[in-house]
Parts: C-alpha cells; sequence; structure tokens
C-alpha cells in the first residue's frame, strides 16, 4: 500500500498516526466505554513506512496530535519523519499560545485543521455559533462565546507580543490578524508550513463539523471564490508573499 502511494508523491501524511502503535477497539454493538487498546509492533510499521518513504526519496508526515503518547513524537523524531504543529494546539500549562519560535522544527506547521474552526471563523466565533445551532455544545452557550473571546485575546495578546501585530489601539480587523497568524507560521523553524485557502480567503465556515453525519455539510463547501479570482486575489498575494 506504501509502495504504490508512493509512486507518484513526494510526500505523505498519515492520518492518527498514533494507529502504528495502538488503536481504541470496541466490540461490536458495545459503548465506547467498553472498549480497549489494541497494541501493534510500533517498531514493526515505523520500519516500514521509513523503508518505503527512503526508497521513494519521501517525506512522512505523522498527525501526532490529540490523545498521543511521548512515544509516538518520539518515533518519528528518530525517523526524521515529521510531525504536525497547529497554532491552535501550541499552548503552555497555562493556556497561552506559544512563540512561533519555540515550534519544533521537524513538523509540518497549520494554523488549523479540517475538524478546526477557520482563522476567520475562529476570530469571528463562529464555531461557538455553529455547534450551538448543531446542538454539540457540552456546556452553556454563554460559557462557550465567553471561553472563544478569551481564547481570542490570548491569541492575539501572543502575536503583538511577538510583533506580528501592532500593540495599539484600535484593535486589528479580522483580515489582518489572520495575516498576522500566517506571519506567526513564517516566523517558525518548522520545516514545512501547510496554508489553507479557506483561511486566506475569509471563510468562516470550517470543512468538516466533528459529531455531525447529516447535520453538517462536510467536505461539501466550495471555496468562496474561483480558480480565476484566486490567481488574482490581492490577500493570496500578500499571504503568499509573506512565506
Amino acid at each position: 500500500m506504501l509502495r504504490r502511494t508512493l509512486r507518484h508523491a513526494g510526500g505523505l501524511r498519515v492520518d492518527h498516526v498514533a494507529g502504528l502503535w495502538r488503536l481504541w477497539w470496541v466490540p461490536p454493538g458495545a459503548g465506547a466505554a467498553e472498549g480497549t487498546y489494541v497494541r501493534y509492533d510500533a517498531e514493526a510499521m515505523l520500519g516500514i513506512l521509513a523503508l518505503e518513504a527512503y526508497r521513494a526519496g519521501a517525506v512522512v508526515v505523522g498527525e501526532d496530535l490529540g490523545t498521543v503518547q511521548p512515544a509516538v513524537t518520539r518515533g518519528l523524531r528518530g525517523r526524521n519523519m515529521l510531525g504536525s504543529t497547529v497554532l491552535w494546539f501550541a499552548r503552555d500549562d497555562d493556556g497561552d499560545f506559544v512563540a512561533p519560535s519555540r515550534w519544533p522544527r521537524n513538523a509540518l506547521a497549520t494554523i488549523s485543521t479540517h475538524d478546526l474552526p477557520t482563522a476567520p471563523g475562529f476570530l469571528a466565533g463562529e464555531h461557538v455559533r455553529v455547534r450551538d445551532e448543531l446542538k454539540l455544545l457540552s456546556t452553556d452557550t454563554a460559557v462557550e462565546r465567553a471561553r472563544a473571546a478569551e481564547e481570542r485575546d490570548r491569541l492575539l495578546a501572543m502575536l503583538r507580543a511577538e510583533g506580528l501585530l501592532p500593540a495599539t489601539d484600535p484593535p486589528p480587523d479580522d483580515e489582518e490578524a489572520v495575516v498576522a497568524m500566517h506571519a506567526a507560521l513564517a516566523a517558525s523553524p518548522t520545516r514545512l508550513l501547510g496554508v489553507s485557502l479557506y483561511d486566506v480567503l475569509g471563510e468562516v465556515r470550517q470543512p468538516n463539523m466533528p459529531g455531525t453525519v447529516d447535520e453538517y455539510p462536510n467536505w461539501r463547501l466550495p471555496l468562496p471564490a474561483s480558480v480565476a479570482q484566486i490567481r488574482t486575489d490581492p490577500r493570496v498575494a500578500r499571504i503568499a508573499a509573506l512565506l
């Protein structure tokens, strides 16, 4: 499978790469709490992945996000495979956003993912509004809105502290804040950067909403511009020049 995949590709991103180490199995008809971790021979799995990538001259990116054991990240780094750094998750123990200069070098860095709010959506609190509409919130709506506003403030504070946004009033508009987020990517030592056109073009809706099947148009949201428009959009040119 890896050999076929890499035949025409210069790289491979392994979704939920922790699955090479273990997966949570649930017996048919049982609930999630009745499952257990089933462990795999990670050395063998990583060895096959490394061998085929080496033969193809390809880069490997592992999505080591979420409930991931430290051995996963160590295993990737030990074989010169890249992990994943997402701006939303780059926090310290107090919940403050970490300066991009402290991001790991061996990683693919992005602002968001398909399962998280877009950059404009995060700034606008769209993720709270739509989850409230879909009855997906586990806490009171007012609490979620307050939390989203606090996270926005923490993000803008980091961008100001790093000199990526001016520390003056009035606050920057959302478009300037999105540019500053991409400046954070550019300021990091990370070896690969991933940029989403949803972010650059100001789309507030996220491509996929976890916890839904038919309630949300997952994977069916078109970009808010045609290819011809994208090629001449000044926002695209600005981000491209920045990176």
